[in-house]
């Protein structure tokens, strides 16, 4: 019987459908609708030691023994920093309308204060430039997690939050005349949730409850940054990105109800609601206690965070299912012994196939995660963008006739991208969304965080060893369904 499951779930893994059909997907798209790669420049850039850059909270986190799985570190990754122009240049050849990347903090503003760094401003230079030399709208995240190790209390103190404020007012200057678009702040919810909560991530903290100033730290952040880059007079388009979850309860018990709501404002709507309705969202009173820290927030401090934005990104991998009562520690991004102590669990999905994260691969619910934003914030919900969609597995180089074949990533895309479209589609179940693009994640095989180099992501294989690039199968497919879009 569970030989007979295996096989099930991967034949629905490796199943190809008429949907997966880069002609037919490519004449789909609607002409305006912007493909592109994502990545981050923890993950990619490497050269650590170059110039003045000084280190991240994840450089520091990285060097602590039993942090990350494989033992690696920060210092080269995938090398992006001495090879952006051969990226670029994939990237063109792939057809790729736009590059979602982030900023450096450490490498542009070395310690955390000061002017921006020539050397730091230089790379970026060049890297915008070879990107509008070959027609490819920039994406510019201007935090994607890696914090100066200089805040020592980090998100936890609200000083933080000011820092970015000036961080992005430094960046806007600098580059804003060639930017298109720019994101003030990725997944504050990982942040807090594995950075403060439960130790997984940078800076290794497992505080729980004890989490949530974090959250209106980094938000308040996003909003002196808006502040910060409209002051600067910026041209192009501003906007944040959070990952959302559709959550559902483990059984149709009041605990497990309870439970699964309880997840949903931790995950979603404490980062969502702020921003777009300039509120945190109410809990019942047997929960307050848990969200103390936002029961006198300022209101000045919600009108910063609530600014209008041009767009609003969304990161969607997978749904969760909860169940009350405390489990064995396991999250989808690891061990947490913090976890043990929470009042609910994750359960899994015995019926999707999964990632080589484990992750459930439902493409199903990304559809309800677009109908969830929708259907909660109608009206003042921006256009969205999703800024990331994609899934890791096990891909190998085949030495013989260096394919990587990576079937079970183009039926992951594909489905996604297909339901993504269908949601928003007249009848759909997120009709009315205005839904402007998405970003697959990643172009790169990277550093995937505490999973090291364990997890590959990209449609671009890395050898880590040599740093070489060969792009998967899954790249070539993306490349046929942006070509039959050329051709509609």
């Amino acid at each position: 019987m569970a030989d007979d499951a295996v096989r099930s779930r991967e034949t629905m893994m490796f199943s190809h459908s008429p949907a997966d059909d880069p002609s037919s997907l490519g004449r789909a798209l609607p002409p305006s609708f912007v493909i592109g790669t994502a990545t981050a420049s923890a993950q990619i850039e490497g050269a650590t030691t170059s110039g003045r850059r000084s280190p991240s909270v994840w450089d520091r986190f990285s060097a602590q023994p039993g942090r990350i799985l494989d033992g690696s570190t920060t210092v080269v990754t995938a090398d992006h920093y001495h090879r952006h122009a051969e990226d670029v240049g994939l990237m063109a050849e792939l057809g790729a309308d736009a590059y979602r990347f982030s900023l450096g903090w450490t490498r542009l503003q070395p310690g955390g204060s000061g002017r921006l760094d020539p050397e730091g401003v230089a790379f970026y230079d060049r890297l915008l430039d070879e990107l509008h030399q070959a027609g490819i709208a920039p994406f510019v995240t201007i935090s994607h997690w890696d914090v100066p190790e200089e805040y020592e209390q980090g998100w936890l103190s609200r000083d933080t939050a000011y820092r970015l404020g000036e961080f992005a007012g430094l960046v806007a200057e600098r580059f804003g005349d060639r930017v298109g678009s720019w994101i003030t702040i990725n997944e504050p919810a990982t942040v807090t949730l594995n950075g403060y909560a439960l130790g997984l991530h940078a800076p290794g903290q497992a505080l729980l409850f004890d989490a949530m100033p974090t959250v209106h730290h980094q938000l308040l952040g996003h909003g002196l940054a808006v502040q910060a880059l409209r002051a600067a007079g910026v041209p192009g388009q501003i906007g944040i990105t959070n990952v959302h979850t559709p959550v559902v309860p483990a059984s149709d018990t009041e605990e497990d109800a309870m439970m699964a709501a309880l997840f949903d404002v931790v995950h979603n709507r404490v980062f969502a609601d702020p921003v777009l309705r300039g509120r945190y969202p109410q809990v019942p009173d047997e929960l307050a206690p848990m969200f103390a820290a936002f029961a006198e927030v300022p209101a000045d401090d919600l009108a910063l965070i609530s600014q209008p934005l041009d767009f609003y990104g969304l990161n969607y991998y997978m749904p969760s299912r909860v169940a009350a009562g405390a489990g064995s520690g396991e999250s989808p991004d690891g061990m947490s012994e913090a976890m043990t102590e929470l009042p609910f669990r994750l359960e899994t999905f015995e019926e999707y196939p999964t990632t080589g994260f484990g992750w459930p691969i439902a493409p199903d619910c990304f559809g309800t995660a677009l109908a969830e934003v929708q259907e909660r914030y109608g009206d003042v919900l921006p256009p969205v963008y999703i800024t990331e969609n994609g899934a890791s597995f096990p891909d190998e180089l085949d030495p013989a006739t260096g394919v990587v074949q990576d079937d079970a990533r183009i039926d992951y895309l594909a489905g996604h991208l297909r339901a993504a479209l269908d949601a928003v589609a007249p009848g759909g179940p997120a009709e009315g969304l205005d839904l402007r693009g998405l970003f697959v994640w990643s172009l790169l095989d990277n550093w995937e965080w505490a999973a090291g180099f364990t997890q590959r992501f990209g449609i671009v294989h890395v050898d880590f060893d040599t740093l070489e690039r060969t792009p998967k199968a899954s790249y070539r497919w993306l490349q046929d369904v942006l070509r039959a879009r050329r051709e509609v």
